[in-house]
């Protein structure tokens, strides 16, 4: 059933979850790419699309409408005369590494299209970016199933309790993060 339903909508969810957001399910396809379920080249070639994707889009509306963007949330407000700073002092380090940095991954390509960053410059470094970001995350998440199934023995008895634990974990953070925003609105 697992497997039926990874092979029927399990990229097509990779790629949106990282179009919008990415770590905790491309850590989730990592992990089932290590148990058999997705192959790990298809996991981080999905998630680097997904990731470039999502974030070339955030970064043409951020020189488009990029003020209005920010302006809607108070706490994204904040983050972005944050961010905007970070990327007049180092522009290039900013946007190779922002997808790094925890509660920035939304609002960063906003404030580097609304700084005035240079189109194709972000084209280019973004997508450098967004594959080290997919390589690093997703190996990172495949290989901790091999250290996991190194100290447990065979996952497969607690497949289900590791991929309700992720989900969970992704779920806390999902909720942690809607709490924070409505709390700043």
């Amino acid at each position: 059933m697992l497997q039926q339903f990874l092979q029927d909508f399990g990229y097509f969810a990779l790629f949106l979850g990282t179009f919008f957001e990415g770590e905790t399910i491309l850590v989730l396809a990592g992990f089932l790419a290590f148990r058999g379920y997705m192959d790990i080249n298809a996991v981080v070639a999905t998630a680097f699309c997904g990731s470039y994707a999502g974030d070339q889009l955030w970064y043409y509306l951020g020189r488009h409408k990029g003020r209005q963007i920010l302006t809607r949330k108070p706490r994204w407000q904040a983050m972005g005369d944050k961010a905007l700073d970070h990327i007049r002092r180092h522009p290039d380090i900013w946007v190779l590494s922002f997808r790094f940095v925890y509660g920035l991954r939304t609002v960063m390509p906003v404030a580097i299209g609304l700084s005035g960053y240079p189109p194709l410059r972000y084209l280019l470094l973004n997508g450098i970016g967004a594959i080290i970001w997919a390589l690093a995350l997703g190996f990172a998440a495949f290989h901790f199933g091999a250290v996991l199934e190194g100290m447990l023995g065979n996952l497969k008895r607690y497949e289900l309790m590791v991929l309700g634990a992720l989900l969970a974990i992704g779920g806390l953070l999902w909720l942690r993060r809607r709490l924070r925003s409505a709390k700043g609105n």
